[in-house]
């Protein structure tokens, strides 16, 4: 087994956390859970499987969280994998990794999965879904999580990436009421990132820094191309192009569901997010980074 810490964000993850923890067990030496006081049995479960439970309270950010938790670990393994509780490793991605990571040159400092997404237990096979290359694994101490409110990536300090060819798999469990309302929240945050980048509230890690051209690609369409179009019918465009120019149709109609909500309404509503906000501040960025602060509780 070659030496890799996994470290899993959760906050009430029973129903995917044993399946999660179960696919690292053929790879990894050690699994961390950061754990945000879940109220299911996360926790149990987790440490019944032999992962070790570090409680931090969620500071309604990704990248702070999973940073501090790379930190509280104190990870002493050559390397260190990034998942979330709702994936997992298929069998041949555990095999792949298990024959070709030791044998890497010391130059290859990050890998890249590609991920295969599920809804409704359909393959999201078209409309720009896949194939999507991530990082998430890297070598201990030279990977860091981007500061950004959505979309975060591992940026690398140095060295190279390359991609193993197996995937691993993102499939949610829970009710289409609960994915709803996690992309209402998931609108304000993005809509905050957006504004943060145009109206420079803060510092954020650029991408490019990453070595990932797939995501630093697509985010480089969305700043130049996207968030350049009049709020709303970009919203409306984007799904026009992803349902047939990237022939989201062909996906089992379970999926037109997903591209719909996902590719439409969360956007739109994205843009209503973005439009409130700035009417409200009248053209004053101080007014709009304190609505996004105090009456959206969202901290850059």
């Amino acid at each position: 087994m070659t030496q890799i810490t996994a470290i899993i964000l959760t906050f009430n993850e029973e129903k995917h956390i044993a399946r999660c923890i179960k696919s690292l067990q053929a790879v990894c030496s050690r699994i961390c859970i950061i754990d945000s006081f879940s109220t299911d049995r996360t926790i149990e479960i987790a440490s019944s499987l032999g992962a070790e439970v570090y409680a931090h309270a969620w500071e309604n950010n990704y990248a702070k969280q999973l940073n501090w938790g790379i930190q509280a670990a104190q990870i002493q393994t050559e390397w260190t994998l990034r998942i979330d509780a709702d994936e997992y490793l298929t069998e041949e991605l555990q095999q792949e990794i298990n024959l070709k990571l030791a044998g890497l040159s010391s130059h290859i400092s990050g890998i890249e999965f590609t991920r295969k997404v599920l809804f409704k237990g359909k393959w999201i096979r078209f409309g720009g879904f896949y194939p999507i290359h991530l990082l998430r694994l890297w070598r201990t101490g030279l990977g860091a999580c981007e500061q950004r409110l959505m979309d975060e990536h591992i940026v690398l300090s140095q060295g190279e990436t390359i991609r193993f060819a197996e995937h691993f798999v993102d499939e949610n469990l829970n009710s289409m009421h609960w994915w709803v309302s996690k992309h209402n929240n998931y609108a304000r945050r993005e809509a905050a990132d957006v504004l943060n980048q145009k109206y420079q509230f803060t510092f954020t890690t650029d991408l490019s820094a990453a070595g990932n051209s797939q995501a630093h690609t697509k985010r480089t369409a969305k700043n130049s191309l996207y968030n350049r179009m009049p709020l709303g019918l970009r919203a409306v465009a984007y799904f026009i192009f992803r349902f047939i120019f990237q022939i989201g149709f062909l996906d089992h109609p379970k999926v037109w569901v997903f591209h719909f909500m996902q590719g439409l309404w969360y956007r739109l509503l994205v843009d209503m997010n973005i439009y409130e906000a700035e009417k409200a501040a009248q053209g004053n960025p101080e007014r709009l980074k304190e609505i996004i602060q105090q009456e959206w509780k969202i901290e850059f």
